[in-house]
């Protein structure tokens, strides 16, 4: 049997703009105001703007303001916008991931100067993460699964990688976005002292895959067969 609909609840079309209408309205007051206030400029039900704000004050975008009682009873309550830009706005990181990737394709080396940056990348990913005693491969491949790699040990001196978390930019700056993984992953082998290093990244061997090759400290770099 379908429900009713409550009058005085927005339906989800017209809450994002309602909202927004909402935190306007109080980013633009220098004082905190009462439901009632912000209802009558929106010309709409106080349950409804209750609605939206108790939403905002959930995803911090508003506060409820003390205010002082004038005389019996509960005071009516008061809200303010909480300074600051929105924490759960539009991200565009793929943009600026294009940005910095086109920097070093400009740069003088731009395979070594993106084997540096994933190379520091590794060293923050370590300092963030608890120490374990596991084997530093191990822990590698761990890293790289976290960050959406989906790694497969393939054999004893191989790791395959089924995805690129960063497959659009390969398209324009494979070189770069490679060499930033063969830092990252030679720099973390490095840091916890592995027996073993990461001597070559070879990318899509197979439409969905790329292999790196790991090689004992001091030996050469086997021979790559696709």
């Amino acid at each position: 049997m379908q429900g009713k609909v409550n009058p005085m609840t927005p339906s989800d079309a017209e809450a994002p703009t309602t909202r927004s209408r909402v935190l306007t309205i109080l980013r633009d007051e220098s004082r905190a105001l009462a439901i009632n206030e912000i209802a009558d400029r929106l010309g709409v039900h106080p349950n409804t703007v209750r609605f939206h704000v108790e939403n905002l004050i959930s995803a911090g975008r508003v506060e409820q303001a003390p205010v002082m009682p004038s005389g019996p009873g509960r005071p009516a309550w008061r809200v303010r916008a909480v300074p600051g830009m929105d924490p759960q706005g539009p991200r565009h990181y793929r943009a600026l991931a294009e940005a910095l990737s086109l920097a070093l394709i400009d740069s003088p080396d731009p395979g070594g100067s993106a084997q540096r940056v994933g190379r520091t990348w590794s060293d923050r990913l370590l300092d963030s993460a608890p120490s374990t005693s596991v084997d530093p491969v191990s822990r590698l491949t761990s890293v790289l699964d976290a960050l959406g790699f989906a790694p497969q040990r393939l054999t004893d001196s191989t790791i395959g990688l089924r995805h690129c978390p960063f497959l659009e930019l390969t398209t324009t700056a494979g070189e770069v976005v490679c060499s930033v993984h063969l830092g990252l992953m030679k720099g973390m082998l490095d840091t916890l002292g592995a027996d073993v290093a990461v001597s070559d990244l070879q990318p899509f061997v197979r439409p969905d895959l790329c292999v790196a090759h790991l090689a004992k400290r001091g030996t050469a770099a086997p021979e790559i067969n696709p």
